[in-house]
């Protein structure tokens, strides 16, 4: 067994040590979600903690690690009888990405149920994680149904495992700690809200703190055992004030005053529900335990706020977590201080300060810039963590109207704000799909309404009951059926298929062209994208985003499952220059070949927003012999050619229209939409399921659209 980095020569990143040791301390205060960049030591200090954790006390033989003093009544191991038991170190279990719903709750025996009525079970993660630490490494990309499987075990203390009317349930109490690179894709806020504490992890632009990083990861690869040997002294000193701490926890004295502090923070930043109000007095008892008080204070209840609130105050996908910590400190600063009940032994005010290995390179004022949390001198309040689509969009520049029909060249103009993003009505792909779990088009999938059953290929895992009942049922008397039980084989046993909703590749292909900039249209288009940007996240779709402008087409942003960075794209596309439309939708094509090999199961959407014009053929394949225009139709059709379901959202405006995005429409074998039709609100028809190459190009909403139109 390889030996792990040890927790107290981790380099910095005060506020991720000091959430992981207070869940250490009280697990009760729900985990944490460890939020930043790839190479910042998340996963590092995770696994380290495992080892600063007090042994576990389990009954001998118990796959379920019950405690000998107070065993699970209902486990499936039990009944245990009362005697000593043994110890072993704390667990930590590590859920990987691709794991099955089997894999983490444990696998009922059907077959073994129904022909012999055995609860035949095999645990899963959430059993060997009890009284440990379970570590979702990419917590963000883990399939939905596991992480409301997961959230609800942690909040539960239990799990359930449910198959056709046989269950089994086990105590599943452990520590819950995720980390995720929000480039990849955010949580759903429903899901931030589950974890207890969430941490803004960066690295450091500290040269010397860089430095040491380096130093004492090339010493620990050099001589794994040798380095921990040298931090072993910090690591027992660090245990032993955890173990102290909970012994502590339950004489902490949390006052009237403590939670009034608590309720008008999390009252006056606006947070939903109470999760908050309760995980930050949970988390200011347990900074009290840590910092060898039995009273909650001032310092405690801000601390808790930094680390229990951010991550809650989030109104849609593109704002950035975090907290204004003048306005904390206005909110605290209105309630008289409490007398503090004097302490035998004086603890520093600061819980991480007195942390061993603070001492060296990493305790000392070159902390962890963006994250020093320290209770004990608040300091510049900390940096908003960058996200993508947070940041305000750069100062608008005057525009210079221009003509509607001037198509030539012209001087780039300064990027503009979007309007406000709006509810869109749901484009869907036509057909039933297999791709990953989502909600906007319809698929096969483990999780929705039961369509039908087949023979299980593998392991079975969803019984479709009559179905199994229908194939035993002609063959009883030839088995001898003697009782009131059937006789049930494996060849009957039926597997359940289902239909539920998946995600798509929704590829946005943007027209930043000169046209595109007149009468000031490009606020409203950002707008409108902005809004399907917002429609993907919910729907938990992959995004891409294409622009083109002047001669060339540009890939802005690589098909990803953050949203919120295609908004930041979106945000600083300038507009400017001729419209070579082609070379946008041969862009497009090249993208969706190459994601068609990487991902073949996720099925795209292509959403071209533009006005329909064609003014520069750009570099769409080299053609000379061809207007703009049929190289723009040329390369539709080839897109439809590949079966590519698309929608166009008609920018055109004014009222004079010359209706090019219905031709480009209809070469795509899509519908057209304006940008009033989109919201959801609006009286105007669009379509939800776009028409591929397997349907008429001719749409009848296209249609309806076309005849309103003034050609």
């Amino acid at each position: 067994m390889s030996t792990p980095y040890p927790f107290t020569a981790v380099v910095g990143q005060t506020d991720l040590r000091l959430a992981l040791l207070l869940n250490a301390v009280s697990p009760a205060v729900g985990g944490v979600l460890v939020r930043g960049e790839k190479g910042t030591a998340k996963s590092t200090a995770v696994r380290a903690l495992s080892a600063l954790l007090p042994q576990v006390d389990v009954v001998s033989g118990c796959r379920f690690s019950c405690a000998p003093t107070a065993p699970d009544p209902a486990c499936p191991d039990g009944p245990h009888e009362p005697g000593p038991g043994g110890l072993r170190p704390a667990r930590m279990v590590e859920l990987p990405v691709g794991a099955s719903e089997d894999r983490l709750v444990g696998a009922l025996d059907i077959e073994r149920a129904l022909a012999e009525g055995v609860k035949a079970f095999e645990p899963g993660l959430l059993a060997d994680a009890h009284r440990g630490i379970l570590y979702v490494d990419e917590v963000n990309l883990l399939h939905d149904h596991l992480i409301d499987l997961l959230l609800d075990a942690a909040a539960m203390g239990a799990s359930y495992v449910e198959r056709e009317g046989v269950s089994v349930r086990h105590a599943a109490r452990f520590l819950l700690v995720g980390t995720m690179n929000p480039e990849e894709g955010e949580l759903r806020p429903q899901l931030l809200d589950r974890f207890g504490l969430t941490v803004e992890v960066a690295a450091s632009r500290e040269p010397a703190q860089r430095v040491e990083v380096v130093r004492r990861r090339l010493a620990y690869e050099d001589d794994p055992a040798g380095f921990a040997t040298r931090w072993a002294g910090d690591e027992h000193e660090v245990r032993a004030r955890v173990v102290a701490a909970r012994a502590l926890l339950p004489k902490v004295s949390l006052g009237d005053t403590a939670l009034l502090q608590i309720a008008a923070t999390c009252a006056g930043f606006e947070v939903d529900g109470m999760r908050a109000d309760i995980v930050m007095a949970r988390t200011a008892t347990a900074l009290a335990a840590w910092a060898g008080r039995t009273d909650v204070r001032k310092e405690d209840v801000r601390q808790a706020a930094l680390l229990a609130l951010p991550h809650r105050r989030r109104r849609n996908p593109f704002d950035a977590p975090g907290l204004d910590e003048d306005m904390l400190d206005r909110i605290l600063d209105g309630f008289p201080d409490e007398e503090p009940e004097p302490d035998p032994e004086p603890e520093p005010e600061g819980p991480d300060d007195g942390g061993p290995g603070d001492g060296g390179p990493d305790g000392g004022p070159g902390g962890t810039p963006p994250q020093d949390g320290g209770s004990e001198d608040p300091g510049p309040p900390a940096e908003a963590p960058e996200s993508p689509g947070s940041g305000e969009a750069p100062a608008e520049a005057p525009e210079t109207p221009q003509p509607a029909a001037q198509e030539n060249a012209g001087p780039e103009q300064a990027a503009v704000r979007a309007a406000e993003p709006f509810r869109t009505k749901m484009l869907s792909v036509p057909g039933l799909g297999e791709g990953a779990s989502g909600r906007r088009s319809r698929a096969r999938t483990a999780h929705g309404r039961t369509t039908g059953a087949q023979r299980p290929r593998g392991h079975l895992t969803k019984l479709h009951l009559t179905a199994t009942i229908q194939a035993a049922a002609p063959h009883q008397k030839a088995r001898g059926r003697d009782g009131r039980g059937l006789v049930i084989r494996k060849d009957d046993l039926r597997q359940a298929t289902r239909e539920g909703r998946e995600g798509n590749l929704v590829l946005f292909v943007v027209d930043a062209s000169g046209s595109m900039a007149a009468r000031q249209r490009m606020s409203a288009v950002k707008g409108a994208v902005l809004s399907l940007l917002l429609d993907a996240y919910q729907r938990r779709d992959k995004v891409g985003l294409i622009t083109f402008r002047g001669a060339t087409a540009e890939l802005a942003l690589p098909p990803t499952s953050s949203v919120d960075a295609a908004a930041a794209r979106l945000e600083q596309l300038p507009t400017g220059g001729r419209t070579p439309l082609a070379a946008g939708l041969l862009k497009a094509h090249e993208v969706l070949r190459i994601e068609r090999l990487r991902d073949p199961s996720r099925r795209p959407l292509l959403v071209v927003v533009t006005d329909g014009r064609a003014t520069s053929a750009g570099n769409a394949g080299g053609r000379t012999d061809s207007s703009p225009r049929e190289l723009a139709g040329h390369s539709a059709r080839l897109l439809q050619a590949g079966g590519v379901a698309s929608v166009v959202v008609d920018c055109e405006s004014g009222p004079v229209r010359l209706g090019l995005a219905d031709v480009l429409a209809r070469d795509l074998g899509g519908p057209a939409v304006t940008l009033d039709g989109l919201r959801a609100d609006s009286l105007a028809g669009l379509v939800k399921n776009v028409r591929t190459a397997v349907a008429s190009t001719a749409s009848p909403h296209s249609s309806s659209n076309s005849n309103r139109r003034v050609a």
